[in-house]
């Protein structure tokens, strides 16, 4: 993840507050739905209907969902294996 540097975040998470609290009050069978809408209508905002631009933002959202994984799923997973045990064992 390119981390932005510590001085840009606090502007950036009061824009954000907002919205993660509006997504936290959405029933569970449509948060997925809003957030999807969400993160689409930022990207549509955000990169020109060019070949150039759309793979960019492709790219952004690939390294959001490995940092996802790296960050939170795998050390959850690993919380997981040392409690319940590993499958390959």
């Amino acid at each position: 993840m390119p981390y932005i540097r510590k001085e840009q975040r606090p502007k950036l998470d009061a824009l954000l507050g907002p919205l993660i609290n509006h997504l936290q009050s959405v029933s569970i069978e449509d948060q997925d739905g809003a957030l999807n809408y969400s993160i689409t209508k930022i990207i549509r905002s955000l990169y020109p209907v060019k070949y150039f631009h759309l793979n960019r933002a492709l790219g952004v959202l690939s390294a959001v969902t490995q940092e996802l994984y790296r960050r939170v799923i795998g050390p959850y997973e690993d919380t997981k294996i040392q409690e319940h045990g590993d499958v390959v064992r």
